[in-house]
């Protein structure tokens, strides 16, 4: 049988510790890598490509629930390890391949690894997203957007934002250094962003209120949103009535 290879992110060493001494103990299990954020756990899923991912939720900068959103469809199962709320422990039951509380208990633990073991763990790919996507919508509006890039890690302040742009299943988020791109939707971001500063001026385009300059006519039935730095955005009706009542 082949072993499993085991990666365990956790931002407290002594939980760090405490699991792996149980995980030693299971004949099963290979613990190959060990991180203590959610910058490792990307770094870690992507280099080690480890059958399974225990997976703390709070920890500062970037979560677990970041994490999962940044990895997408992955063949890594993760392994939620929470202190979390019962609506989390809720979200898991639903969208994860299993959770465990702290602190972990070794029957517990022993439980979730004979689940594993009477599954195929070969590389059909799980999404994890919904997790991340139920996060947000509970403490909408989010204060920043986290994009990831390979290995590399982004986190984008909601202030740094001129304008996001939809582009076929990705999104370009603008700022005035540089552009990202973000498997998401214009939709779903929409519903996210708080309205005192985010227009939706087009069906394509959301705007930062904070970098419009001006509106200019661009036909007779058509605007368009000069921005702080002298890009022209498309303003369709709708979105004239939004931007007017902000006005």
């Amino acid at each position: 049988m082949n072993r499993i290879k085991a990666v365990i992110i956790d931002d407290e060493e002594l939980a760090r510790d405490a699991l792996k001494y149980i995980l030693d103990n299971i004949e099963e299990i290979d613990v190959v890598g060990e991180g203590s954020n959610g910058f490792d756990a990307v770094r870690l899923v992507q280099s080690l490509d480890p059958d399974i991912l225990f997976l703390d939720i709070q920890m500062p900068k970037i979560d677990g629930f970041d994490v999962v959103n940044l990895l997408g469809e992955t063949r890594t199962k993760v392994i939620f390890v929470t202190a979390y709320d019962e609506y989390a422990i809720k979200a898991f039951e639903v969208h994860a391949f299993d959770y465990l509380l702290k602190p972990v208990e070794e029957d517990r633990l022993r439980n979730t690894i004979d689940k594993l073991l009477k599954i195929d763990n070969s590389a059909e790919c799980y999404d994890y997203t919904p997790v991340a996507h139920d996060r947000d919508e509970k403490n909408k509006p989010i204060e920043r957007i986290v994009i990831r890039d390979g290995a590399v890690v982004n986190i984008i302040m909601l202030n740094e934002i001129i304008y996001l742009e939809a582009q076929d299943d990705y999104v370009s988020i603008v700022t005035p250094k540089k552009s990202y791109l973000k498997n998401d939707t214009l939709a779903r971001l929409e519903k996210l962003l708080p309205e005192s500063d985010f227009c939706r001026i087009h069906r394509s385009y959301i705007l930062n209120f904070n970098f419009l300059a001006r509106i200019e006519p661009y036909t007779r039935d058509s605007k368009v949103a000069v921005l702080s730095n002298g890009v022209e955005l498309p303003v369709s009706r709708s979105g004239y009535n939004k931007l007017s009542s902000m006005l």
